[in-house]
């Protein structure tokens, strides 16, 4: 009798210590102070990225970036894209009848016309433009001897395609060049009106549009002018 009534004591005491701990980590549990298989929420604030926001600064900066490219371009296109198509196949075989040519505006800005230039030209307001060499410079003499251009007495060899002259018209004399006068000639002198003829004669420098310098029709002759 006495052994059942200390295994019943044990048994009491140990459920005892069981209840006592349960109702401990219940207590813990309702307190707030440890949790058991269970895990808080995380949570982060959320920001916008830095790289979205565009500042005064920048703008202003792209503002001014697309204003230079833009007067740059109307630039370009104003001094070396202005277009002029030729009437004719007086500058044969270097320029055909129809090409469109790029005429360079800028340069005679800076410097004179050279001999051996192409230059477009127009002596009347609302007159097409012409299409021809420069021969002869202001200052010099320039005359037509036996199918030669003479240039101050001397034949002139170097930045001229033409020879074997027929027709002399006006240069069949000594012509003196005036201050800003050129004399002008095509290429393919036969089939030229230029500076020999007296409806033309020399042009000034006022008459001289630019310097053509590159060949934009599609084909064999699309390129820079010789």
């Amino acid at each position: 009798m006495q052994d059942l009534d200390f295994r019943r004591k044990r048994r009491q005491s140990g459920s005892k210590k069981r209840n006592g701990t349960r109702g401990k980590k219940r207590r813990i549990t309702r307190s707030g102070l440890h949790f058991e298989g269970t895990r808080a929420p995380l949570h982060f604030a959320q920001e916008k990225p830095a790289g979205n926001r565009i500042s005064t600064r920048d703008a202003v900066i792209w503002a001014v970036e697309i204003l230079i490219v833009c007067m740059a371009a109307v630039f370009l296109v104003a001094a070396f894209g202005q277009r002029v198509s030729t009437a004719g196949d007086s500058m044969f075989p270097a320029l055909k009848n129809g090409d469109v040519l790029l005429i360079d505006r800028a340069m005679y800005k800076i410097k004179s016309p050279s001999r051996g230039d192409v230059v477009a030209f127009r002596q009347e307001e609302n007159g097409h433009y012409s299409v021809k060499r420069i021969v002869g410079l202001p200052g010099e003499t320039v005359q037509i001897v036996d199918g030669q251009i003479l240039i101050n007495g001397e034949e002139l060899k170097d930045d001229i395609y033409a020879s074997g002259i027929e027709y002399a018209g006006e240069a069949e004399q000594p012509v003196e060049l005036g201050d800003g006068q050129y004399f002008v000639m095509g290429d393919n002198h036969a089939a030229s009106d230029d500076s020999r003829l007296p409806s033309i004669g020399s042009i000034s420098r006022d008459d001289i549009y630019g310097r053509a310098w590159f060949v934009v029709s599609p084909g064999e002759d699309f390129g820079f002018i010789r």
